[in-house]
């Protein structure tokens, strides 16, 4: 795959890793109609979900326990095919009928054995994948039906890779970004900018993204249906490597292929399709030679169409464009981190999988400016004892291909992780994800390989959480160097560094270029500023190399702005290196840049969040954590009673007043119905109003996984409420010493 990412940290400047494993659907890409909290709030075992892909407990169950049953059946083979060769030696000896007739026995007992192994193996492997399927399809229609979310332009046909977020949808995605500018852009005050989505083409070119944005795509050559070439290829290799007779030694080829599929080139991924006999999915016809499709959507900006622009692909260059003036806002002062919540755009070949690959989302980028020679963090030993799951380079070069369990103190200290100031954010992305719900036994950090990362990236991580599609890259950290500061410097002509002063004043050799403009006005006359200008841009090598030119050959060209040169002649312009003394110097920082998908996070997190209630199969709960609920709160009166409606009412506008949001419902059905209808939506907390209330100024609180409740006063109930949606307190804290209550038919 030649395409960027969030973080833009592969291949330069993109080469990003999707790891969208399993996807069987291939749709026409321009329509939809096609097939297709913190753990003391999660109180319900999560083995009570249905479908649910991967244990809790242990990430890596499955590809164990894959590992396990092929060398087994690999084993039970070789036994096979060893009796059968004991069968033929003693054909061939000519030994007595009763030892052949033994041997033959042993052989049709191993092959009966193997047999039923096989069998059993590939019926295991078609039931998770129908396990998968029928979790998926529960859990999108819990969330269409209650309208979270919903491809766009419905009564049209829809458009792939197009989605409207309604009520419930919308309110999670504020509170996630919410959450998410509160722990980092608050927390480590950043500075937040807010950028145009239009970006025109010359800054798109100084980034790369005009020649390399882009993914191999092939047509079907009769009916020309376009596939993502990488997505066709994982697909069949995914469906090889689940074949449990397949032997180590091609396993092990066929992972490194899979391993590798982000680098191939067109030639190569031709190859690789024809190596594996791929053809179009529908059809079967023959697919024609990879070829890179840029992911940009054109567009002309003003009437006259002169200024060509593009929809933007990612939100970062904007914070890039802006760093000499968030540098003068923050005083010009290093390191410091800007940050954009913003919408994105990519015309992806073949939008799948829901919210993980869509033609417009929402990004959340952090650009850290910091010295390249101080990638310390002043705040690294606070999150030093972090522990991650890291899928480093080697590991995954390994032959066992597992991650292990590590604190980012000691990947910094054993230079798995580059520098402090990336494992910071490692550690930060960790605690942020696990808050909003994440299971971090489903997540893990993989290192990009080397032939992923371009040739100025230090070190690239991709924070992946495992749902039913496989490992989802969700977050892209990365520390890029100084490429994206001197890029655009260079395009633009205008100086994004930083100053350093020194301790202590420096004698330094420093390049002096001093043209004489009095020669120079009279030989380019209209031009002398643009020659000036270009002698002043020379790098020291460039500058020192003219230098020698004109004093070997008496002169020299110049290439100037426009596209022009002119021949320097002895005597327009002195060259040389001089020592001085310098109080300071101008340097361009270094970037590490985490960047979030916010659409792709809020997907894995239903999946980790949806269950179903084990005595009944129609009650589906989604047991979001209380930070992200998309409302906290429902306030429930028994019965509809003018008096209990008043105090209802009064209790969720007392809420609402403190930022709290709930809902209201004096509908006429039972109060178990009410709070099964809540539970889909993933209300963590349910008030009840009933005639106790009226007598002594009490009512009773739920909790949404456990069903228990409690007696609170109803002036209590917002510092209750707040304290447990801030994470302030668990449910068992908060409701410690208070009255029991005996739980309503839920």
């Amino acid at each position: 795959m030649q395409g960027f990412w969030f973080g833009r940290a592969g291949k330069h400047p993109a080469n990003r890793r999707v790891s969208e494993v399993g996807e069987k659907s291939w749709r026409n890409p321009e329509s939809t109609a096609a097939t297709e909290g913190p753990p003391r709030f999660q109180r319900v075992n999560q083995s009570a979900s249905i479908g649910t892909p991967l244990s809790p407990v242990d990430p890596f169950t499955r590809t164990v326990i894959m590992t396990d049953n092929a060398a087994r059946l690999q084993a039970m083979q070789d036994a096979v095919t060893d009796a059968g060769n004991d069968v033929r030696a003693l054909k061939a000896e000519k030994k007595d009928k009763a030892e052949i007739d033994a041997a033959i026995a042993k052989l049709k007992e191993l092959k009966i054995e193997l047999d039923t192994e096989v069998k059993a193996a590939m019926a295991a492997g078609d039931e998770a994948a129908a396990a998968k399927e029928q979790f998926r399809s529960k859990m999108n229609s819990a969330l269409e039906q209650r309208l979270f979310y919903i491809p766009s332009f419905k009564i049209y046909g829809g458009v792939a890779g197009l989605y409207d977020y309604g009520p419930p949808g919308c309110a999670v995605k504020s509170n996630l970004q919410a959450f998410w500018r509160q722990h980092f852009v608050l927390n480590e005050g950043m500075l937040e900018v807010e950028c145009p989505s239009v970006t025109p083409e010359v800054v798109l070119k100084a980034s790369g993204h005009v020649e390399k944005f882009t993914d191999l795509m092939v047509n079907d050559v009769v009916t020309k249906d376009c596939f993502r070439a990488d997505h066709l290829v994982e697909e069949n290799l995914e469906r090889m490597l689940a074949d449990p007779m397949i032997s180590a030694d091609k396993r092990r080829n066929l992972e490194d292929m899979l391993a590798r599929l982000e680098e191939f080139t067109p030639e190569q991924m031709g190859d690789a399709i024809t190596q594996l006999e791929i053809k179009a999915p529908e059809t079967k016809n023959d697919l024609c030679a990879p070829y890179p499709f840029n992911l940009m959507f054109p567009t002309q900006i003003g009437p006259s169409g002169a200024v060509q622009g593009y929809l933007r692909p990612e939100t970062a260059q904007g914070i890039f464009v802006n760093f000499r003036d968030l540098l003068y806002y923050n005083g010009g002062k290093l390191p410091f981190a800007a940050a954009q919540i913003g919408q994105s755009f990519r015309n992806e070949i073949a939008p799948r999988a829901g919210l993980l690959r869509v033609r417009e989302f929402t990004q959340a980028e952090i650009e850290h400016f910091v010295h390249p020679e101080q990638k310390e963090h002043a705040l690294f030993g606070e999150i030093a004892h972090v522990m991650l799951s890291l899928f480093s380079r080697d590991a995954q070069l390994g032959e066992v291909k597992k991650p292990f369990p590590m604190s980012i103190g000691e990947a910094v200290e054993k230079g798995i992780v580059a520098n402090q100031t990336l494992g910071y954010f490692i550690a930060r992305t960790q605690t942020f994800l696990e808050k909003i719900g994440v299971n971090p036994a489903r997540l893990r950090f993989r290192q990009h390989l080397q032939h992923e990362m371009a040739h100025y990236a230090e070190d690239c991580w991709d924070a992946e959480i495992e749902c039913s599609y496989g490992w989802i890259e969700c977050v892209g950290l990365a520390d890029r160097s100084a490429f994206d500061l001197k890029a655009h410097s260079d395009k633009s002509k205008v100086e994004l560094t930083a100053y350093e002063r020194y301790a202590e004043p420096k004698m330094v050799e420093t390049l002096v270029v001093e043209p004489n403009k009095k020669d120079m006005g009279k030989a380019f006359k209209k031009d002398a500023k643009a020659v000036t200008d270009a002698l002043m841009a020379l790098c020291q090598e460039d500058a020192l190399a003219l230098a020698a030119k004109v004093e070997a050959d008496g002169k020299a060209d110049l290439a100037i702005a426009g596209g022009g040169s002119v021949e320097i002649l002895p005597g327009m312009v002195k060259i040389g290196m001089e020592t001085q003394k310098v109080s300071g110097r101008n340097f361009t920082p270094s970037v590490i840049e985490p960047s979030f998908g916010i659409g792709r996070i809020m997907y894995c997190m239903f999946e980790h969040s949806f269950y179903i209630r084990p005595d009944d199969e129609q009650k589906t709960v989604f047991r979001f954590s209380p930070l992200i609920a998309p409302i906290k709160c429902t306030i429930f009166p028994l019965v509809n009673d003018k008096g209990l409606n008043d105090l209802a009412g009064t209790i969720s506008r007392t809420l609402a007043t403190e930022g709290i949001s709930s809902k209201l419902d004096t509908t006429a059905v039972s109060v178990g119905k009410r709070y099964a209808r809540t539970d889909e939506l993933g209300v963590p907390f349910a008030v009840t109003v009933d005639h106790r209330s009226l007598e002594d100024g009490t009512v009773t609180i739920r909790e949404r996984d456990s069903c228990d409740q409690v007696r609170v006063a109803v002036d209590d109930v917002l510092t209750l409420i707040k304290q447990m949606c801030n994470l302030r307190a668990t449910w068992e804290e908060a409701t410690a010493g208070l009255e029991k209550q005996a739980a309503a038919s839920d």
